[in-house]
């Protein structure tokens, strides 16, 4: 592990990051941070706000509304105003158009997204620029099918006419996670708008900033009442949405406890669901690997966003013929990595999201190292003053740890992998699937044969091949057993978002 300008003393490094910081946050920042409902930015019902926090340098970036039940109701309300006056008139065309000139307007003011993305979650402005590159790539796609999406005639006999009508719910509820605050706002946003629904949002708690600046600059765009965005915490604005009457659909992309409790909230009114929910991710290297793609391929799987992704491959498991060699390249390049000041372009690792999640992911560590687990590198905050005021945890690879152990079962969220030996393919492959999750995994391999068995063989959502955290729109992405229902980022989303109608019609 490195950081940034070492040579540089730590109080003048921590001096600049702050200043960075504080200038960015001046020239970035949403001007409205109120609830947006109906097309105003209202204050919410009981006039409370909460602060959004910088995890780089443990500053205030903004004062919040905090919603809650009284804003979620009128946030419904508003929604099916828009959906009954005027958003279910309009045609596909017009949907079409509003879609892409959203993406547009993220595609004009993307370098200030990745900005505010980096400040509000801290994830390197590298990767922000990706994620903003596909915030605008998933509407545009949505856009697209938006015009693609259609019902279909039933061959029958010729005494009846049968067709299907594919029919948006009205109003649907979202709920966003704060590892991917934008990306996953365009995730379900786009296929809720082009189904023709209109939403309650609400971003995490977290992370609220870069959807707030979205409606900011969209309201023009997006008819008043289409987009409502409630911010506020989990049990005084999420579950009030997720229990909500007159929501008809519910998304939610977040931890498989709090799934649970969405499914709970929804169960009374047989609310439909689409759930992202948690993984533990197992990436396998075959002994044919390409040596240095696959230690490239595994940096990518387990550090990508801090290891903040619900598809992480935080399981590791590599052949023995190949392990010593392959174990000594993947620390040397964990080593590498620089961990720093996200808004830096040369940062590759920047903090955990808050300091509440950087103590969840030293308390696996700590547990690991007390059960007699060997660290290959890492298991610690990195030893940086300049870093010290953020929520930093050093790239970690462990070993010799109990497959059954809570660290390998439990998804710890952060940059750390445990590593597996493996020599028998079966055995691998039935540890492989021994977890409750089932979201996503990797397998690096040259022989195709082998890639296609594994692929079929491993139980998860999404499998990559030589590849790994790779999601271009169209692709459906969700998971198997805990890891959710539902597919998202592509067509079967649209599906998702609407009601099959069948007419049957006599013709005698």
């Amino acid at each position: 592990m490195s950081t940034d300008s070492e040579s540089q003393d730590p109080a003048e490094r921590k001096s600049a990051i702050v200043t960075r910081h504080e200038q960015a946050a001046e020239e970035v920042l949403p001007g409205h941070r109120e609830l947006f409902i109906g097309g105003e930015w209202v204050s919410s019902a009981s006039g409370e706000t909460f602060e959004t926090t910088d995890p780089t340098t443990g500053e205030t970036l903004a004062e919040v509304q905090a919603g809650g039940e009284a804003d979620v109701d009128r946030a419904v309300e508003a929604a099916w105003n828009a959906y009954e006056g005027t958003y279910s008139g309009l045609s596909t065309a017009e949907r079409q158009a509003m879609l892409e000139s959203i993406a547009d307007t993220v595609d004009e003011y993307s370098e200030e997204f990745a900005r505010l993305e980096s400040l509000d979650n801290g994830k390197p402005i590298s990767e922000a620029r990706i994620d903003m590159a596909l915030v605008a790539d998933h509407f545009r796609y949505f856009a697209g099918i938006a015009r693609a999406h259609e019902g279909r005639t039933v061959e029958t006999d010729d005494s009846r006419h049968v067709q299907t009508l594919r029919e948006p719910y009205g109003v649907v509820g979202q709920i966003i996670p704060w590892n991917f605050p934008l990306l996953m706002a365009a995730w379900k946003l786009g296929p809720a708008l082009a189904a023709g629904n209109t939403v309650v949002l609400k971003p995490a708690e977290e992370t609220p900033l870069t959807v707030l600046k979205l409606m900011e600059l969209t309201e023009d765009v997006i008819p008043d009442g289409v987009v409502n965005v409630v911010t506020g915490f989990g049990p005084e604005a999420g579950a009030p949405l997720a229990e909500h009457p007159d929501i008809r659909k519910l998304a939610f992309t977040g931890s498989t406890e709090i799934g649970r409790e969405v499914m709970k909230g929804a169960a009374d009114n047989i609310t439909d669901l689409t759930l992202e929910l948690g993984g533990k991710s197992p990436l396998v290297v075959f002994p044919d690997a390409d040596l240095e793609r696959a230690v490239e391929t595994t940096i990518t799987a387990i550090f990508f966003n801090t290891g903040e992704c619900c598809c992480a491959g935080s399981r590791l498991f590599v052949h023995e013929d190949v392990k010593d060699d392959f174990l000594d390249e993947l620390a040397a390049a964990a080593e590498e990595l620089t961990v720093d000041d996200p808004l830096l372009e040369a940062t590759d690792l920047g903090p955990k999201v808050t300091a509440e999640q950087v103590e969840r992911t030293m308390s696996y560590i700590e547990e690991a190292e007390q059960a007699g687990a060997a660290f290959v590198t890492g298991g610690s905050q990195p030893d940086d003053e300049a870093l010290s005021d953020g929520c930093f945890v050093a790239p970690t690879l462990i070993e010799d740890i109990d497959h059954d152990s809570r660290a390998v079962q439990e998804e710890i969220f952060g940059p750390v992998q445990e590593v597996f030996t493996w020599s028998d393919y079966d055995e691998m492959i039935e540890l492989a699937n021994d977890v409750d999750y089932g979201l996503a995994a990797g397998v690096l391999t040259e022989d195709l044969t082998k890639a296609h068995q594994a692929v079929r063989d491993i139980e998860a959502g999404n499998v990559w091949v030589n590849t790994y955290n790779d999601f271009p729109a169209g692709q459906p992405f969700g998971g198997y057993k805990q890891s959710g229902m539902g597919r998202e980022t592509a067509q079967e989303a649209v599906e998702h978002y609407t009601q099959t109608k069948t007419a049957n019609i006599s013709l005698r």
